[in-house]
């Protein structure tokens, strides 16, 4: 993916593609854009080496390229390459991993 090129987390960041979930109520009405809420869930793209601990060694990610995680609502900054957007986030505000 080009994005791994583009974007590198650092520390125990990770980059995430938002995947939208079409919204429909209980009747059938799909529901637009503007009354959706923001997603939570999406697949990691890019994940960084991981956070320093105090004597100087790194801390292993929990989290791998690929997986489709759970992520708190307002998590993150939220970036755009190319058409893509994507939410850079912090391990921590990674709440599940989906599957596996």
């Amino acid at each position: 993916m080009a994005v791994n090129t583009t974007l590198r987390p650092l520390g125990d960041r990770v980059v995430v593609r938002p995947i939208e979930q079409e919204e429909v109520t209980a009747s059938g009405i799909v529901l637009p854009d503007t009354a959706k809420e923001k997603p939570q869930r999406g697949e990691i793209i890019a994940v960084g080496p991981g956070r320093m601990a105090d004597d100087g060694s790194r801390l292993p990610m929990d989290v791998k390229d690929g997986e489709q995680v759970l992520f708190a609502k307002y998590a993150g900054t939220e970036v755009k390459v190319g058409d893509e957007e994507y939410l850079v986030i912090s391990e921590k505000d990674i709440l599940a991993v989906v599957g596996s």
